[in-house]
């Protein structure tokens, strides 16, 4: 019997060994069928269909057309059209010890970014205020480094504590590798979810980060699980990896028990190792998320940091293709969307904040 961590790989029981384009269309229709029911799809057969759309980049006509619209079905059936907001405010920023060779904030990269170790009262409430008015649904506190030491924790705590008491947007954190103690804190002073990115897939990540390890990444995960947050866990695409190991990076996410999974692009920052990465093309973004939907389809898809270069159209293909989340307003050392925007774009694509 299948469950929904062991998807069944179609490709592997067809009998031929091309796909033809009937058959690519059926295997498309049965993926969708099963994603509807929440069991995920394989790996494999969404390589297959990958490779049934070719180097096509008309996302709304042909087999490529019918994956984005499989996937907004499939959204839609189990997400509704409520578009799943959420903020980010930079609670400490730069003099990262961590190698990531993607991040603008490490010490080791010559970037030039804002340096400061706690964020003032005045920026952290005016920034929550803001958002609780525009509607957004979740707000959160990120912070660099490796982790948050103990005696910040509670100095955070303090702030999300008198947050509960302005507003009821759900709280949320991203504060590093922590442990079980420190992350019980941020449980008894009104957080209910964990943001803690595996950042790629597994196969992928050594060649990106040295100081930490994937299994440091899902200690802390289980550890989120365990004091009861859910837990928000995904990464960053464009960054070298294949369209294979994006979607590996999906199914860990999901794997790992994360309900939502934010798909960021590559903003190749002066400065750190991947500053001469050539950008992720805007068909490959809307590819990638229109599988993922059916790799992990009870999740949310949140598209994160990147979103300024995409083009209006790629991105309401994304959110009529996949997507029904998105983080808005500013994007740490980058800058978001403004978030009247984001709200006429959700409109256009028929989903409401």
């Amino acid at each position: 019997m299948r469950s929904g961590n062991q998807p069944d790989n179609i490709t592997q029981q067809m009998k031929t060994t091309e796909l033809q384009p009937s058959q690519e269309i059926t295997l498309l229709q049965h993926l969708e069928k099963q994603a509807v029911e929440g069991i995920p799809a394989s790996i494999d057969d969404c390589i297959a269909i990958a490779d049934g759309i070719g180097d096509s980049t008309d996302w709304n006509n042909g087999l490529f057309g019918a994956l984005c619209d499989a996937a907004d079905r499939v959204r839609e059936a189990i997400h509704g059209d409520t578009a799943d907001t959420c903020s980010i405010v930079n609670g400490r920023s730069g003099r990262c010890t961590e190698d990531c060779k993607w991040c603008a904030q490490s010490d080791r990269h010559n970037t030039g970014c804002r340096e400061y170790d706690f964020i003032s009262e005045q920026e952290y409430f005016d920034t929550l205020m803001a958002n609780h008015h525009a509607g957004v649904r979740r707000f959160s506190i990120v912070c660099s480094g490796r982790k948050v030491a103990m005696n910040d924790i509670r100095r955070y705590c303090e702030l999300y504590k008198r947050s509960r008491e302005l507003s009821p947007i759900s709280l949320c954190a991203s504060m590093g590798l922590l442990n079980k103690e420190e992350l019980q804190a941020l449980y008894d002073a009104g957080v209910r979810r964990y943001h803690c990115n595996i950042e790629t897939a597994a196969s992928y990540f050594p060649a990106l980060c040295t100081t930490h390890t994937r299994e440091d990444k899902l200690r802390t995960i289980r550890y989120a699980h365990e004091v009861g947050m859910e837990v928000c866990s995904g990464g960053i695409i464009g960054m070298g990896e294949n369209l294979r190991q994006r979607l590996e990076m999906a199914a860990e996410s999901r794997d790992a028990g994360a309900v939502s999974i934010p798909v960021n692009l590559l903003n190749p920052i002066p400065g750190t190792p991947l500053q001469h990465t050539p950008l992720i093309s805007e068909r490959d973004v809307v590819l990638t998320v229109a599988l993922m939907r059916l790799v992990a389809p009870r999740q949310s898809i949140r598209f994160a940091g990147g979103r300024a270069r995409m083009s209006r159209q790629a991105t309401a293909r994304m959110l009529r293709g996949g997507a029904n989340g998105a983080i808005v307003g500013d994007m740490l050392t980058t800058i978001g969307n403004a978030m009247d925007e984001d709200r006429q774009l959700f409109a256009s694509a028929g989903l409401k904040i």
